[in-house]
């Protein structure tokens, strides 16, 4: 699959105005927005800001560490690193769209300094041998046939010993994907691997393992908790969705309904470059 319709499936061309105006909706000041303000709403993963918190600890970051975001969205995890640890991100993204929005959502809430997204290829990273401290990915690989050259792109630009923690979904033994999901309307660009297949990728590409952990109770209980919520409050104003346009409410129902079936499985890795 061409990296080109990868990111037109992600590519809206209004996203930024689509999300100011969700903001305003919900009540948010444009023109002095907090960090705090966009977590509903930028952490493009399940269980959201929770997922993130969960990843970034595994990663124990330090101030002033200088941290790879692989497939960095619309910059929610790279602005809860930045804000909490006080570490300098780089994210790069395929999507030129997603990077402009992260860009400007930098700016509006005063990480800018902190953070820096290039529109790059996570099989084809710019950047040179060795320079990271740390690097992380979340629901990225799904879209990437070619996990040899994630994995080892990964591998090459951390220093040695540098950790890598990979948040995404494996392939359940629960039956085929239903689609459309977030990541893809009909499969065309899906490329899960098993639990046992990234842990295998992985190591060729010379990691060593630390841990795997099975995020499936989790995501179950997060699920049951948002049901709760909305049948208390009703549809939530902010939240991921909105990055998903119009056919958002069916890749949402089919995302639970694979994950409750086995079809998906929710996998968190933390390995280092030896």
């Amino acid at each position: 699959m061409a990296d080109g319709e990868v990111a037109a499936h992600y590519s809206r061309g209004d996203l930024y105005q689509v999300i100011a105006k969700a903001l305003e909706s919900a009540g948010k000041d444009l023109a002095n927005l907090e960090p705090a303000d966009l977590d509903p709403l930028e952490h493009f993963h399940g269980r959201g800001i929770a997922a993130t918190a969960d990843l970034a600890a595994s990663l124990t970051p330090l101030p002033g560490q200088e941290i790879l975001d692989i497939g960095s969205g619309i910059g929610g995890p790279a602005r809860y690193f930045a804000r909490t640890f006080g570490c300098r991100i780089v994210g790069v993204d395929l999507t030129a769209e997603f990077c402009e929005v992260a860009r400007r959502l930098n700016e509006a809430v005063g990480l800018a300094d902190k953070i820096s997204i290039r529109q790059a290829s996570a099989t084809d990273l710019p950047f040179e041998d060795g320079r990271f401290d740390a690097a992380y990915s979340q629901n990225v690989s799904m879209n990437i046939a070619d996990k040899a050259g994630f994995f080892g792109e990964a591998y090459r630009v951390l220093r040695p010993g540098g950790a890598f923690a990979l948040s995404e979904l494996a392939l359940g033994d629960g039956g085929p994907v239903i689609y459309p999901t977030p990541w893809s309307a009909d499969g065309v660009h899906s490329f899960l691997l098993t639990e046992q297949q990234t842990v295998a990728g992985l190591t060729r590409a010379g990691f060593e393992m630390v841990s795997v952990v099975d995020n499936g109770p989790a995501m179950h209980s997060f699920l049951q908790a948002q049901r709760q919520a909305v049948a208390r409050e009703g549809a939530p104003k902010l939240g991921p969705f909105i990055l998903m346009g119009a056919d958002a409410r069916e890749k949402g129902r089919n995302t639970a309904r694979n994950l409750e079936e086995g079809r998906t499985r929710p996998i968190e890795i933390l390995c280092r470059r030896g």
